[in-house]
């Protein structure tokens, strides 16, 4: 059996993924441990998760300036997140490392702590792509931020990785494990390396939901910004919210985490939380921000979208599904309640197709093997790894 220490953000759609790989690992008999916000990870993953905590940056969370969007709030994220974060994890990882002892480091590709102490110290480490947008070359037509962010990664590496090594730690050497198909992520070139899984979905505590409010007569809709875009949302649900009004055979759910919509209309269920997976076995369509996520739970269940993507990999991962066909794209700060009620017909049209597309990728999701299959492949590098060679160093400061 083989011990894997799984490195990620503090944020949840970044931990989901990796929930049920975690848990196919311990079905099978492997130990299991993360590297991450303690208590993130125990109150997604269970109370008993093995978990060495890391610091977080002193910015805390992810906290974004308002409105930001483009190359511009893909350098703050960068620069203002990801980075600290991964200076605030390394000493946390590192330790986690000397402690676990574990055969591989499994981190997602936003916890980049994870590779470059990895590589110090001498441990074989892959990747997790929580999101398909990190699989193809996004940055492909913006060359100057693509050499700004290589930069920042390299002096990242001379701070806590190893300075001799190379590469883009977000592809480390055993390679990236992605949560998707082809049927989503279309007939692109992949980085050498990537093994494509599908989603790894699990149960999650259901929580509270008022079952009893959804009519029976009456198609569900589910309105979701996740819970990274509290700031961005309140004109785009108070919109959404209208647009279900006026169709009355629709029964709209509204997921308003920050409660930013000042008035609430009484014939839209508005909740500040959902059990997302089981809500969405009863959907009929989805309206969201193309959170890679909530997309792929939505297609799992066959269920169409309409995307209003806002920032970060949101824009591809729309692009993605419309490709598909399984999908509308409307521009999120420019939509009215109009649009998006045109786009939500247009997509609960059976002849539109979108219902049928959503179906074929769910097909494909299915097949594909998820958690069970993301295990396979972990144990096969593993199986292939040679044997250690000596003791783990014990852990040392970073040069911070």
């Amino acid at each position: 059996m083989s011990r894997f220490l799984l490195v990620v953000p503090p944020l949840v759609g970044h931990v989901n993924p990796l929930m049920a790989v975690a848990a196919e690992l311990g079905d099978r008999g492997h130990e299991v441990a993360w590297a991450g916000h303690a208590d993130l990870v125990r109150r997604l993953a269970g109370p008993g998760a093995r978990v060495f905590d890391c610091d977080l940056p002193p910015s805390g969370g992810l906290v974004r300036p308002p409105g930001l969007t483009g190359p511009a709030a893909f350098r703050f994220l960068w620069r203002d997140f990801f980075v600290p974060l991964a200076e605030a994890m390394a000493d946390g990882v590192a330790a986690a490392v000397a402690d676990f002892r574990p055969d591989l480091v499994l981190a997602d590709q936003h916890a980049v702590a994870g590779p470059l102490v990895a590589e110090r110290l001498g441990v074989p480490c892959a990747a997790s792509a929580s999101t398909s947008a990190e699989l193809v070359d996004v940055l492909a037509g913006l060359p100057k931020v693509r050499d700004w962010l290589t930069d920042l990664l390299g002096a990242l590496r001379s701070r806590i990785g190893d300075p001799a090594a190379v590469g883009d730690p977000r592809h480390p050497p055993l390679g990236v494990i992605g949560f998707t198909t082809r049927a989503l992520v279309g007939d692109v070139d992949l980085p050498a390396g990537v093994r494509l899984v599908g989603p790894a979905v699990t149960a999650r505590p259901a929580g509270e939901f008022p079952w009893d409010l959804l009519a029976a007569d009456r198609r569900v809709v589910l309105v979701s910004l996740g819970t990274a875009n509290v700031d961005a949302g309140g004109r785009f649900l108070a919109a959404a919210a209208a647009a279900l009004v006026a169709r009355p055979h629709l029964q709209g759910v509204v997921v308003d985490p920050g409660g930013v919509l000042a008035e609430a209309p009484p014939e839209v269920l508005v909740l500040p939380h959902v059990p997302q997976l089981e809500l969405l076995a009863r959907c009929a369509a989805v309206v969201c921000h193309a959170g890679h996520n909530t997309v792929c739970e939505s297609l799992w269940h066959g269920v169409p979208l309409v995307l209003a993507p806002i920032r970060d990999d949101q824009p591809v991962v729309a692009d993605q599904v419309v490709a598909a066909g399984a999908g509308v794209r409307v521009r999120f700060g420019r939509v009215g309640a109009e649009g998006l009620g045109e786009a939500l017909d247009v997509v609960l049209d059976p002849a539109g197709g979108h219902r049928a597309a959503a179906a074929a990728i769910s097909r494909s999701f299915r097949e594909a093997g998820g958690a069970s299959a993301a295990a396979d492949h972990l144990e096969r590098l593993t199986a292939a790894l040679p044997a250690p060679t000596g003791a783990l160093p014990a852990p040392t400061a970073t040069g911070r």
